[in-house]
Parts: structure tokens; C-alpha cells; sequence
């Protein structure tokens, strides 16, 4: 820590599988297709999945870059430090911004819109009890918080769990009923259908639209990765072990998540009925299992998204807690505190929390303002990428002159690079410009006027006193030269 200027605050804990299970459970193919599939399924079809391999190849590109960046500076914050140094501490304040709000919003999208819903149906709860759905997603927020305020480790160990409930509430469900559709696939309705079906296109929208919808599954699912990163602080061997656990988890998750896409397609029984459920899979898994094995599925998939609540509120944390360290922040000082027990940033959680519930709030409110708000949270990972990949491409030369990375393209580094750009401008372009989208756009940018009210009114006299940004905590600032 001491060549970045700051002293060591945590302990070094996490080793490769943990962090393996960080980048994995974050990303959750489990949690991405239970909540996407539908969506593009209704967009283009059955053939919705042959999109997925798309997005996974685009993501592989952007996690190669991440993990260089990854590999030079093992540090807290990831997205946020790797930009602060690459251009400046205002670029990277507007990065960091930006992941503060896919947190501030994610976290409390996927407790109620996702989890409880599903743990009221496990439960043999009324799933449209709205009160009954505030309690439940209030309940996950709480105690995924306070197993990270306990131990990193506890976290950790939640998440090493989660590898394994994701392989079975996805590849191994898939299997099971596409070997029940092999079975008696000619006892559905209609007589059943072929691999063909795979390719079949279902919708009255556009052909373009109807391709930005389908891909959205992979596009939706496929991000987070670098959380590994936001705990290197952590993490026994860092250089090395983080850029590892990131690109695993990208290969892993490209190569499952289409597996179980395979299986639960062709083993749709009635394309209508199924385009018409609220959660695909769980209607497909009851059709071939029965609602007593498919409830089994549904914990499995519960806990799942759990985990992902777990390591999204370390990462979210750590960001806040980077940022914070660095006077980025309003109450920094506080903000940026390491309890000494526990070895966690306890304020840094409280305060993640409490603006979790907040918005929690606020979307049982209006419903449909809140369903904006979790909408701008499939472009904001992507802006973080081209923004991060972008001040990548402009200063890796000085990154290169800077000192030995754990992790190191090569020659490489401007190919893929520069794909990876090509990819994800395709990617902003499809979540900003079609007019479903619009009014999470906005959702974005009234994010960025509030930080950007912040940074006029406190922020920007701080950079220039010296008082915040990279060197506001050191005597002597170490710099890419």
C-alpha cells in the first residue's frame, strides 16, 4: 500500500477462490436470467439466447483491460482509483460517482424486485402483498449488511456457498427439465418441438429493436466482475490473484449461463404461456417438476441473489470508502474509517445501507418511478467501462513505464482495447437512444447534476487546495509519471 501512498486499513484475508466467488456471485447468471430471460424472450424469442454468446465475448474483451488496470493498482475503489491515476482525480470523482448510484440503486432493485418476490413465493406468501414485499427486501438489505460488518470473512464465506447454489439454480436445473423435455417432450401441447426452436424468432417489434432486446439478457447479466477488484485490499497476492478471479468469473459465467440458456429454451412447453409468465423459469421448471421441486429450485435461486446482495454491499463500501479516503466525499473523515475489530469500513456500510432503504422506500411508493431508476442501472456499469477503458487507451503508455502489473496483455493490449471500446459504444448506443429508454437516461444525468452540485459547491475548491483527490492523504504523492 505504501507505494500508492496510503497505509494498509484491512487485512489481507481473501484468497483466489474467495475472490473467484466475489466476481462470480456478483455477476449471478442466476439472478440475471431468472430476472432478464423474460424480457427477451417476449423481445425476439426463443432464438433471444444465441445473443447471449455476443455480450459474453464483448464483456471478455472489457475484463481483459480491467484486469491489467487491475493487476497495477490492487486497490479499493477499482473503477475509481484506476481513472483517478490514469487521468485525474475529477475524471475519476466522475466515475466513482457513477458507480455510487449502480449501487445506491441496484441493491435495493434486486431485494424487491427480484428476491422477495420469489422468497414470498417460496414462503407460500402472497406475492403481490406489497407491505409483505417491502419486509422481505428490507430484511435481505439488513442482514447481507450486517454480515459484512461482522467479517470480511463471513462475507466470503457466504459467497464460496453461493458458487455452488449458482451451478445448481441454473446449469443444473437446466438440465434436469431439458431431461425431462427429452423425456416427454412429445406429451406437450402441440406435440412438442425440435433443436429448431432454438432459432425461432417470436415478435411484431422491429428486427432492431427486437436484436437490442434480445441481447439485453447477456447485457443486463454480464457485469460487475470487478468487485474482485474493489476488495484487492483484501486479498492475499492481489496483482496477481484479482485479474485472475475477474477473467474467471467473465469465462465461467459466458459458458454456463449459455449452457443453462440451451436447456431451459427447448424445454419451454408452450411459447405463449411462458412469454406470458412473469418469471419464465420458474413456470418452465413447474410444468417438468412440479411445484414442490421447483419451490426447492426457487430457495436455491433466493439464496443466490442473497449472496449477490452480500458481496454488491462490500463492493459498494469499498467504493464509497475509496473515495471517502481520498475527501472525494461529504463527511469524509467518518466515511473513510476502518473499525479496528472487525477490519470493515462500518460507516461506509451504514451509510450504503440507509440510502438503500431509502430508495427501497421510495420504490414502494411509485413503483414506476423506482422501475426508471433500476433501468439506469443497466447503462451505468457500461459508462463506467467505456470511461475507465477510455482513460485506459489514452495514458497506457505512462501505466506501461509505471512499474511491473500482476497482469499484462502486451502486445495485445491496443487490439483488444480498442475492440472493447467498439463494444461497449454499440452497447451505450442501444441503452440510451431507443425511446424505452429514455427516462433512465435522464435518471443518469440528474445522478451526475447532483454530483456535479457537490463538486462546484465543495469539491472543486478541495482539488485545488490539495485537500482531496490522489495525494490529499500523503506527504509524498506517487503519480504515473
Amino acid at each position: 500500500m505504501g507505494e500508492f501512498g496510503y497505509a494498509a486499513q484491512f487485512p489481507r484475508v481473501l484468497r483466489r477462490f474467495a475472490l473467484f466467488a466475489i466476481a462470480f456471485s456478483i455477476v449471478s447468471i442466476t439472478t440475471g436470467i431468472f430476472v432478464n430471460y423474460a424480457y427477451g424472450l417476449t423481445q425476439l424469442g426463443p432464438a433471444a439466447i444465441w445473443l447471449w454468446p455476443v455480450a459474453a465475448a464483448g464483456q471478455f474483451l472489457v475484463v481483459l483491460v480491467l484486469a491489467e488496470l487491475a493487476g497495477y493498482f490492487p486497490l479499493a475503489g477499482a473503477n475509481y482509483q484506476w481513472t483517478a491515476r490514469l487521468v485525474g482525480s475529477r475524471f475519476g470523482y466522475v466515475v466513482g460517482s457513477l458507480g455510487v448510484l449502480y449501487g445506491a440503486v441496484g441493491l435495493p432493485g434486486i431485494a424487491l424486485i427480484g428476491l422477495a418476490p420469489l422468497t414470498a413465493t417460496v414462503l407460500g406468501l402472497d406475492a403481490g402483498n406489497v407491505r409483505l414485499l417491502l419486509f422481505i427486501a428490507v430484511l435481505a438489505l439488513v442482514v447481507a449488511y450486517l454480515v459484512n460488518i461482522v467479517r470480511v470473512q463471513l462475507a466470503a464465506r457466504v459467497n464460496n456457498v453461493a458458487v455452488f447454489a449458482e451451478i445448481i439454480g441454473t446449469v443444473v436445473l437446466s438440465v434436469v427439465v431439458f431431461l425431462a423435455w427429452v423425456r416427454g417432450g412429445a406429451d406437450v401441447p402441440g406435440g412438442g418441438h425440435g433443436f429448431g426452436f432454438l432459432f425461432t424468432t417470436a415478435t411484431d417489434a422491429p428486427l432492431a429493436d427486437a436484436l437490442v432486446g434480445g441481447a439485453l439478457i447477456g447485457i443486463f447479466t454480464l457485469v460487475g466482475f470487478e468487485a474482485a477488484a474493489d476488495m484487492a485490499e483484501e486479498a492475499v497476492d492481489a496483482r496477481r490473484a484479482v485479474p485472475r478471479a475477474m477473467i474467471l468469473s467473465v469465462v465461467v459465467s459466458g459458458v454456463l449461463g449459455m449452457f443453462a440458456l440451451v436447456g431451459f429454451t427447448l424445454a419451454i412447453p408452450d411459447l405463449a404461456t411462458v412469454q406470458a409468465s412473469p418469471v419464465p423459469l420458474a413456470a418452465i421448471a413447474q410444468y417438468w417438476l412440479g411445484p414442490v421441486l421447483t419451490k426447492v429450485f426457487l430457495a436455491i435461486v433466493v439464496f443466490s441473489m442473497f449472496a449477490l446482495i452480500v458481496v454488491a454491499a462490500a463492493s459498494n463500501s469499498r467504493l464509497i470508502f475509496a473515495m471517502a479516503r481520498d475527501a472525494m466525499l461529504p463527511f469524509s473523515t467518518a466515511l473513510a474509517r476502518v473499525h479496528p475489530r472487525t477490519g470493515t469500513p462500518v460507516t461506509a456500510l451504514v451509510v450504503s445501507l440507509v440510502v438503500c432503504l431509502v430508495l427501497l422506500a421510495y420504490g414502494t411508493a411509485d413503483g414506476n418511478a423506482f422501475a426508471v431508476l433500476v433501468g439506469a442501472t443497466a447503462l451505468v456499469p457500461y459508462l463506467v467501462y467505456l470511461l475507465t477503458i477510455g482513460g485506459y487507451l489514452a495514458r497506457r503508455r505512462s501505466l506501461v513505464d509505471a512499474g511491473e502489473g500482476g497482469f499484462r496483455l502486451g502486445a495485445a493490449a491496443l487490439p483488444v482495447a480498442g475492440l472493447a471500446v467498439l463494444w461497449l459504444v454499440a452497447v451505450v448506443a442501444a441503452l440510451t437512444l431507443p425511446e424505452a429508454f429514455r427516462s433512465a437516461d435522464y435518471v443518469v444525468l440528474a445522478a451526475l447534476a447532483l454530483a456535479g452540485l457537490w463538486y462546484v459547491a465543495v469539491l472543486r475548491r478541495r482539488l485545488r487546495d490539495g485537500t482531496a483527490g490522489l495525494g490529499s492523504t500523503r506527504t509524498d504523492p506517487v503519480e504515473i509519471r
